[in-house]
């Protein structure tokens, strides 16, 4: 009995502590999606205030955003912004409630799930109206 003891407390664990589990997904998704909401929202401040330099810069510039691949990328800016929402909700209960992290994992897939209704009744009126012209 003594020998099983002393060889647990020995235990080394190698390599990185994150074993690619639900909780390391989560914090993983939320850190992306806070960065590019940030970077998005850089870039509107910015295209913004040339509004105040020239008006026809900024003309110029919400011209450019009118293209396809520009819809592609707002419909990844919702993606972003609809996870990160949904996910600081996850977080929120699972620091402040007694039951949080016990049903942590559950929590996420009702996450993706939640995600996925949503994304699905944005996506479609969203790309036709990029594509439409």
């Amino acid at each position: 009995m003594v020998d099983t003891a002393a060889r647990e407390t020995r235990t080394v664990i190698r390599g990185t502590l994150y074993r690619g589990h639900e909780g390391m997904w989560s914090w993983v998704l939320h850190r992306i999606t806070g960065i590019a909401i940030y970077f998005f929202l850089l870039v509107h401040v910015l295209d913004t205030a040339t509004v105040r330099l020239d008006p026809e810069i900024y003309n110029t510039v919400m011209g450019a955003y009118k293209t396809p691949l520009m819809g592609l990328g707002e419909a990844g800016l919702v993606a972003a912004i609809i996870f990160h929402a949904l996910n600081g909700l996850r977080i929120i209960l699972v620091d402040y409630t007694k039951w949080g992290t016990r049903y942590q994992k559950v929590m996420f897939y009702v996450v993706l799930a939640l995600w996925v209704v949503l994304m699905a009744g944005f996506l479609p009126r969203h790309l036709a109206h990029v594509f439409a012209g």
